[in-house]
């Protein structure tokens, strides 16, 4: 599947579908406290995004051999990475969740995520943390002309690992637009061997726009799913964090999509 280039007016509406995503965000981190539970910050989340005439991108999402995703948001906590189905699980002082959220407005997604403490978090979660945002912080900075999508995979990778920490191989940034998961697909590490992996490393436009996702583990890399055929968590059962924005690709800084 080619990229997708967008016109500046196909940028505006995906700025304001963002900008929805940005005021989820912004209410859900005031709202995870110990003693809330993910069903109450999914109604949250939906009836924001519905009180801005956007459907949550999320809810009845397919995938093959599972059914459709049950919930507006991901909600995942401690070693779970992503996709977490929110319900009646209740938030725990100490705990960490990621939180991901999509709309669509007027036919364009937004779609951000991050990662906070329950309450109060010892240093060490902390930093993992901020390692991880910064991580983003990074990716960002190096999604510039004339760079192609390795060159933001290996910065992140190089970041992530500098820092002692693992970075999730499965899953990948991608390309967002008039669906959740467009080309190119924006891994957070490259391999050496990635021409014989068929791998394929895209050079930046002016108007390409995608999802920016560094999920990092304290522990090792690998990640398994469990038995509801969403969830995912580290395989040895260490915590992880996810951050993610999108952003538009210019011909000087990008411009990030899914800020306030």
């Amino acid at each position: 599947m080619p990229v997708v280039i967008k016109t500046p007016d196909e940028i505006k509406i995906m700025r304001e579908a963002g900008r929805i995503v940005a005021k989820v965000h912004q209410a859900l981190r005031e709202a995870v406290r110990p003693g809330v539970t993910t069903g109450e910050l999914d109604k949250i989340a939906e009836t924001i995004i519905r009180d801005h005439k956007a459907v949550p991108a999320f809810l009845d999402y397919p995938k093959p051999n599972s059914p459709n995703f049950p919930a507006s948001i991901t909600a995942s906590i401690n070693n779970e990475l992503v996709h977490g189905i929110p319900g009646e699980r209740v938030l725990k002082e100490g705990e960490i969740i990621s939180l991901d959220v999509g709309t669509v407005y007027e036919g364009f997604v937004g779609d951000a995520a991050f990662t906070m403490g329950v309450g109060e978090i010892p240093a060490p979660v902390q930093r993992l943390l901020d390692v991880t945002e910064e991580a983003l912080r990074v990716g960002i900075e190096a999604s510039v002309l004339p760079n192609e999508t390795k060159d933001v995979s290996m910065a992140v990778q190089a970041y992530v690992e500098r820092q002692g920490y693992s970075v999730v191989r499965e899953y990948t940034g991608h390309g967002v637009g008039r669906a959740m998961h467009e080309e190119p697909q924006v891994p957070n590490w490259w391999p050496r061997n990635a021409r014989q992996r068929g791998w394929r490393s895209y050079p930046l436009e002016v108007g390409m726009t995608y999802a920016l996702e560094p999920m990092v583990n304290l522990g090792r890399p690998e990640t398994r799913e469990l038995d509801d055929k969403w969830t995912v968590v580290t395989r040895d059962g260490s915590l992880c964090a996810h951050f993610e924005h999108t952003i538009a690709i210019t011909d000087g800084e990008p411009l990030i999509l899914t800020l306030p």
